[in-house]
């Protein structure tokens, strides 16, 4: 994605280069370290192959995954996360943070209700 193609708004860049489902869990599960794609896709469960596979190509684009292919039979490809990638950990935490304040407060306003 080139600089003239992303929004002006910089809440909506990081939304088109990380707001899909499956780009977040990925995020995640990378930012504990290289991950081989079968690992991936069990991690990522329900995910499809096409799906994984055009998810990591698009975020390879963006400069957030790199990509290594080892020249084996059967050949095998492992994604790690760039320093940009990286760089988007305090943004998951503050979502995983965010979901565990929001599951307190439903249970809070479900107890209120009995």
């Amino acid at each position: 994605m080139d600089l003239e193609q992303l929004p002006k708004c910089p809440v909506e860049t990081t939304l088109a280069l990380i707001g899909e489902k499956w780009k977040i869990l990925i995020i995640r599960d990378l930012l504990n370290g290289t991950k081989r794609f079968g690992e991936l896709k069990q991690v990522c469960s329900g995910i499809s192959q096409k799906v994984l596979t055009t998810n990591l190509r698009s975020m390879e684009d963006a400069g957030l995954v790199t990509r290594k292919v080892f020249p084996e039979v059967p050949p095998r490809v492992e994604y790690t996360l760039t320093d940009v990638g990286y760089s988007l950990a305090p943004v998951l935490n503050a979502m995983a943070s965010w979901g565990t304040d929001y599951k307190t407060f439903l249970k809070l306003l479900k107890k209120q209700r009995l």
